[in-house]
């Protein structure tokens, strides 16, 4: 008994000398200054976020708490089937609230917003009824609405079949849908994650990426054929584990707020006035003007990425769509340069074809086709993981059209 007692206390102490050595560890890898200056406003906004009123376990007082140190400008609140009246949407503690809601969608879930018609607590068949209807109808024609499928490929909401006309977009980046993919990648990598995770939630949780495969080849495969929109999706619920009449709130909104976000990029600063930023907002995300980051890796503010015609001083943001001709190019820069090994990926309809190695340049563009960008680093992790390629920035897509 004795040396089983004193290989126990062994092996707690080794565990407890690494959890101190993990928790020295800086996830977010380092930047060498620069001093180039920005054509965009940058406006952080995360989403799929539920709050006691549904599925989460706080209100949206403490949700905006949360919000605020994760540094987001914008949230789009999204309880699930929501049965009572949806608030307007509004600027509180300076963080601009989106009224949103998610809803059970055959075997899925849609995430649904609207500048216009707030939910006034639809039964079920009311809101599958306004679904089916909106999503029979090109994008277009509901410019006042956004609908988004949540998490195409979770384990039990799987989609099937076709995406309708109507979806605006789909999530790429679903947070708890990575770390159910992690689970089944490899359940002993996930329980050492959790182990881990009282020293250095941000580490133990970025350990659990993979990258979304199913999600981007479904995205690049529909996006040759018609516009649609990648999204970021926290899940943010901070429920994870009941216990008696306790919640242990794992993670927290602050925690999963933090680890990534969608980053709208607007060429004018927002009014602060709810009334009239909703609908710039939400041209913005219909658009896909803007791009998703994994914040936890670093700060992407100053980033930018829009094509130009040489001898042209006009800029198209992503989600444009642009006429091919010779002169036509596409412009990156990165916040600064990253100190870890990076690359910047061209892909075009969903190939990758072109790599730099720079944190600004100009790549050319190979005839008509959807092109996107995305930024990987490699940074040194501790010990067991080592270095490992991960990608910090994934852009939407810019569409190039042949001549008329």
């Amino acid at each position: 008994m004795s040396k089983v007692l004193a290989t126990f206390a062994f092996f707690l102490i080794c565990f407890f000398t690494y959890g101190f050595y993990i928790s020295q560890f800086e996830l977010s890898f380092n930047l060498r200054k620069t001093t180039t200056t920005g054509f965009y406003y940058d406006y952080k906004l995360g989403m799929n976020i539920h709050s006691n009123l549904s599925i989460g376990s706080e209100p949206l007082s403490v949700i905006l708490s949360e919000a605020r140190k994760s540094e987001n400008k914008l949230i789009m609140m999204t309880d699930l089937n929501p049965q009572v009246k949806t608030p307007n949407d509004s600027y509180l503690m300076n963080i601009g609230v989106l009224q949103g809601a998610k809803y059970g969608y055959k075997d899925s879930r849609l995430i649904y917003y609207s500048t216009k018609e707030k939910n006034l607590g639809l039964k079920s068949g009311e809101s599958q009824l306004m679904l089916s209807d909106l999503l029979s109808e090109s994008t277009q024609k509901n410019s006042d609405t956004l609908l988004v499928l949540a998490h195409p490929f979770k384990s039990d909401f799987n989609w099937k079949g076709d995406l309708p006309e109507g979806l605006d977009g789909i999530e790429i980046a679903n947070l708890k849908s990575l770390a159910q993919r992690s689970w089944n990648y490899s359940r002993l990598s996930t329980i050492w994650s959790l182990m881990l995770y009282p020293f250095n939630p941000q580490y133990a949780l970025m350990r659990l990426f993979q990258e979304p495969t199913e999600e981007l080849m479904l995205f690049d495969q529909v996006s040759q054929t018609r516009r649609l929109v990648a999204f970021q999706g926290a899940e943010a619920s901070a429920r994870a584990i009941p216990l008696a009449d306790w919640l242990i709130k794992f993670p927290s909104y602050e925690r999963v707020l933090s680890m990534a976000s969608n980053h709208l990029l607007l060429t004018s600063e927002l009014t602060g006035n709810m009334t009239e930023d909703s609908q710039k907002i939400l041209t913005a995300l219909k658009r896909g003007q803007f791009y998703i980051c994994f914040d936890t890796l670093g700060n992407p503010n100053g980033f930018e990425a829009y094509l130009f015609k040489e001898n042209d001083r006009q800029r198209y943001s992503m989600g444009s769509e642009v006429e091919y001709s010779d002169n036509l190019r596409l412009y990156f820069k990165l916040p600064a340069e990253p100190t870890s090994f990076y690359e910047v990926v061209l892909y075009k309809n969903g190939q990758r074809v072109d790599t730099i190695n720079t944190f600004e340049g100009i790549l050319p563009l190979q005839g008509p086709g959807t092109y996107r960008v995305q930024v990987r680093i490699s940074p040194r992790f501790p010990l067991p993981d080592a270095i490992k390629w991960l990608t910090w920035i994934y852009t939407n897509n810019f569409y190039v059209v042949s001549p008329k």
